[in-house]
């Protein structure tokens, strides 16, 4: 049923007849911090209407809730309002419906602060070109009882684990699917009490929206079995990471250009432009995307997360993954997975950062060098630099540095959105650069 443009009697019903009481009004800032405002839902329609307000200086908020340096951003002068998308109204039966917030300013024109308006501006900007964008993301999360104590002890991918943890993984499911969320699988990962969860596939803005309500229903389920859920990017010394990988596909026409094609892998020219163009602004996606000190931690050679800019075919030790499908899935299946990524993006940022950087590698023909069918890291400093495989960024500082390097990704963000990203990144290695790992991991382990 579409809300939005029924009369407020009728809003007012419909969410009692599903039984919600509250509505939280979501939405994430470029720390990667969701963000709410919560409202009865009686007021929901009023809400829609006027919006709720917001102080402006949030859009410089760090992830340890201090102001970033930003001028006049970071000033307590200003509002937006939180105005609810109530056509993607999601509620699971407890009493509390979730709505994500466009952020605009008090005439009502959406604010250039706002990630999901850069979202949705960067979707039209696809379809005045005649291309359709398909997403998914995946989630990883780390869950421990009241005593640190993870979840599940192991083997990492195994069927044992699901012994302690299949009840959890069920209601998981469950409660996604009340709100609406369609999962493709579920599994134990690499580290002890390490899960994820694959959701389904959709257009970019609700892949995005799924992504932030998927935390959320994680979270109240694991208070359920007594668990906390981190999405930190590394929650423990000695652990294997949370990613929050992006999967991507472009379609024109009915036709996925990832798999239709005639090359080898069944790229078309234009697929084979777009990846090309992602692959260029990589260490710029890797700023947008890993907003956190801790997520510096959690990148590194050998390890499934990317560590140098390359792309290939099922390796996992690219940052950039090409997945054909299989036999019978094909053409459809293909498409191509942006692994350095973590919880701590902002996924309405990093999915439009990476549509914007794939239309630009179109527009300027940029060529897609030939995909790597081994480890980097397992090759000599000289054969990377004559393979052009330079680092990804080591630290929020080189993350900084890259943004404010990359034309294509600024022109996108536009200045304000840019100027607030990179302040925010410079802001926070700078109170952070005194913590030791073990700080690190103890301040961020909860935060996102």
């Amino acid at each position: 049923m579409t809300l939005t443009h029924i009369q407020p009697d009728a809003l007012e019903q419909e969410l009692a007849d599903r039984g919600v009481e509250l509505v939280a009004l979501a939405f994430v800032d470029h720390a990667g911090i969701t963000r709410a405002k919560s409202v009865p839902a009686d007021r929901l329609a009023q809400a829609l209407e006027r919006g709720v307000g917001s102080p402006r200086v949030l859009g410089v908020f760090q992830g340890n809730d201090l102001i970033a340096p930003a001028g006049d951003i970071a000033r307590p002068i200003g509002d937006l309002r939180l105005v609810p998308d109530v056509d993607a109204l999601a509620d699971g039966g407890d009493g509390w419906g979730w709505a994500p917030a466009d952020q605009v300013d008090e005439e009502g024109v959406p604010s250039p602060l706002c990630g999901r308006s850069f979202l949705k501006r960067t979707v039209e900007r696809a379809h005045a070109v005649g291309l359709e964008l398909l997403m998914a993301y995946e989630l990883e999360w780390y869950a421990e009882s009241s005593a640190s104590e993870p979840a599940h002890r192991g083997p990492a991918y195994g069927l044992s684990p699901l012994e302690e943890v299949g009840g959890y993984l069920i209601e998981v499911r469950r409660r996604l699917a009340s709100h609406g969320v369609p999962v493709e699988q579920a599994h134990a990962e690499y580290s002890p009490g390490q899960l994820e969860v694959s959701l389904g596939l959709s257009d970019a803005l609700t892949a995005a929206d799924r992504s932030v309500l998927a935390r959320s229903v994680i979270r109240s389920a694991s208070s359920r079995f007594g668990l906390q859920a981190s999405f930190s990017p590394l929650a423990h010394a000695g652990m294997m990471g949370n990613g929050c990988h992006l999967h991507v596909s472009v379609w024109r026409d009915g036709e996925n250009l990832l798999g239709s094609g005639d090359d080898a892998l069944g790229l078309t020219e234009e697929g084979r432009r777009f990846v090309a163009g992602i692959l260029r602004e990589l260490p710029a996606l890797v700023a947008l995307g890993c907003a956190s000190p801790v997520s510096y931690r959690r990148l590194g050679p050998s390890r499934w997360t990317g560590a140098f800019r390359c792309w290939g075919h099922e390796n996992r030790e690219a940052p950039l993954r090409f997945i054909r499908g299989s036999r019978i899935a094909r053409p459809d299946a293909a498409n191509v997975e942006v692994k350095t990524i973590d919880a701590s993006g902002n996924p309405y940022v990093v999915a439009g950062a990476v549509i914007a950087a794939g239309l630009g590698g179109i527009a300027e023909d940029v060529e897609l060098p030939a995909p790597l069918d081994v480890d980097p890291a397992t090759m000599s400093a000289a054969e990377r630099e004559a393979l052009g495989l330079d680092a990804l960024p080591g630290d929020l500082d080189a993350a900084a540095a890259a943004l404010e390097s990359s034309t294509i990704l600024r022109a996108a963000l536009g200045d304000e959105l840019h100027g607030a990203i990179a302040a925010v990144r410079a802001g926070e290695a700078e109170t952070t650069r005194t913590l030791d790992d073990h700080q690190l991991y103890d301040a961020y382990r909860f935060r996102y």
